[in-house]
């Protein structure tokens, strides 16, 4: 059963302490990109540490000339 404000009954918004009003905005204004991974993917990577890492590999690969066929 849902209460007016359209959220189930076992979500009382009273009990949720410590919540920070735009914690990430800050740091969204610095132009660090928050971005959601889908949960398929986010399984190969444990932090954001090891996305950086796949990613910069990605790209100097990216970069690297094609080789020719002979």
């Amino acid at each position: 059963m849902k209460k007016p404000n359209g959220l189930r009954r076992e979500y009382d918004l009273a009990k949720l302490k410590g919540a920070v009003r735009a914690k990430c905005l800050e740091r969204y204004r610095t132009g660090i990109n928050l971005v959601l991974l889908s949960p398929d993917v986010a399984q190969y990577f444990p932090d954001g540490r090891s996305v950086n890492s796949a990613l910069r590999t990605l790209i100097r690969t990216a970069k690297r000339p094609l080789r020719r066929a002979r």
